[in-house]
């Protein structure tokens, strides 16, 4: 029992000069944490502590735990999107645009020529029609939101028609057949994996039958013996019975030349000029923005979504919509610059190849390094099968696991094939390039 005489008390150690600079709200917890676990130690036969022994632990407990995780990284994959490393980056051109928005009061909900209240989703109305032509727009905070509002709105205790080929599943578990059950939709499913006909359409339709939807194949695709009906088909067929057609695009997209992308993809101008009821996709993927949920279509279905008391849940705040207007308007003045994500992919290989002979000549020679050709990849759930012929800069090393694990300790993200570490130029900024020389520098001196 003498021994634990010695552990401190609270008041002594919250009255210790390195730890009086400290939360004491947040401090209180964490001593208690340590004091418990000596006092155990103590019993069990363990050494006495120092009284600044004591306070060590604690201050690096607590500096560890008030230590913000989240933090910058290089990209080097070539993945575009990449959703484990943040999905769509900002340029800080549209940063300095916004920041006086975020910084400052705003007409957010605030007509300012009437001087009363008004609903926050105009500011993007008129900017959205220049680019996409439709009757009225929708903000809520992700692309799984929308589905949901759209599914629970029109379709709740009613049938929806989906084709067994689009029964998908995203990151994260997201599964089509799941989210119409928990929006109170009733799931009828037609044709089979590989195809399905108008015919199938048509012979699923009865009085409870309140949408067709139709879901973009986001991370795989169906090749071979194959069919789907063509969109445009679905829509005229959807207006002779009156009812609704919607499309989940998933990630839409604006500007990008044909030959950026795979063929199959269609930009939300060609959606748009179908005339759709609805269709909705995410602004944090090929559109290069915020994460959001953008639904677009016609307007008294629009009006009807924002009755469902949902939509409180799933509403956007200042930075979504200001960061989105900024994006559209970098579009309707094709300032790409100011979109990293389009930017990227719109690379062509000799400028690629050209970021990739720039890089080498900063690479430590013990590395070997080498420009080979690279397979990238837009990422984000979109075009799952179209590489983007790219360049990487290859680094050679008896242990090329170990190198990569020594690399993410810089915070430089990279990957492995054929036993070398490869760095795709397609991700990076030509300012990661002397962070990458600084870091393979003190990697090959350790």
């Amino acid at each position: 029992m003498t021994k634990l005489r010695a552990i401190p008390k609270m008041d002594k150690l919250l009255s210790c000069e390195e730890l009086k600079k400290f939360n004491t709200a947040a401090l209180k917890p964490l001593i208690t944490h340590f004091l418990e676990k000596y006092r155990h130690n103590l019993l069990d036969g363990g050494e006495v502590l120092e009284f600044q022994d004591c306070v060590e632990e604690i201050k690096n407990l607590y500096l560890q735990q008030s230590q913000k995780s989240l933090t910058p990284v290089i990209n080097a994959t070539g993945i575009v999107v990449h959703t484990n490393l943040g999905r769509s980056v900002f340029s800080h051109e549209i940063l300095e645009e916004i920041m006086p928005l975020l910084s400052s009061y705003n007409n957010l909900e605030y007509d300012l020529k009437e001087g009363n209240r008004t609903e926050r989703y105009y500011h993007l109305r008129n900017l959205f029609r220049l680019l996409v032509p439709c009757e009225d727009i929708l903000i809520v905070n992700n692309n799984a939101a929308a589905v949901f509002l759209i599914l629970n709105t029109f379709a709740k205790g009613k049938e929806v028609i989906v084709s067994r080929g689009e029964l998908i599943e995203i990151g994260g578990s997201f599964r089509i057949p799941r989210v119409m059950e928990d929006s109170g939709a009733i799931l009828r499913e037609i044709g089979t994996t590989n195809k399905t006909y108008l015919q199938d359409y048509k012979e699923a339709l009865n009085e409870n039958t309140a949408m067709i939807f139709k879901a973009h194949k986001s991370n795989y695709e169906i090749k071979g013996f194959s069919y789907e009906v063509d969109y445009k088909e679905l829509i005229d067929f959807a207006k002779e019975k009156e009812i609704l057609d919607y499309y989940d695009l998933g990630s839409g997209y604006l500007g990008f030349k044909k030959e950026n992308l795979d063929k199959t993809e269609i930009s939300l101008e060609e959606i748009a000029a179908l005339n759709p009821s609805l269709v909705s996709f995410s602004g944090d993927k090929l559109l290069g923005s915020t994460q959001a949920g953008i639904i677009f279509g016609k307007k008294k279905y629009i009006n009807a979504l924002k009755k469902n008391q949902l939509l409180r849940m799933l509403r956007v705040d200042k930075f979504t919509l200001s960061c989105l207007e900024a994006t559209l308007k970098a579009y309707l003045d094709k300032a790409y610059h100011k979109i990293p994500t389009f930017a990227f992919i719109a690379q062509t290989k000799e400028e690629l190849y050209q970021k990739a002979q720039e890089l080498l000549t900063l690479i430590p020679t013990c590395f070997a390094p080498q420009i080979l050709p690279s397979q990238s990849y837009s990422g984000g759930g979109a075009m799952p099968n179209k590489a983007l012929p790219s360049y990487a800069i290859a680094l050679n090393s008896p242990k090329a696991q170990k190198l990569e694990n020594a690399l993410r300790e810089h915070k430089i993200i990279a990957r492995i094939e054929q036993e070398k570490v490869l760095l795709d130029v397609r991700t990076l900024y030509k300012q990661d390039f002397a962070k990458i020389q600084t870091a393979l520098l003190a990697i090959a001196k350790e």
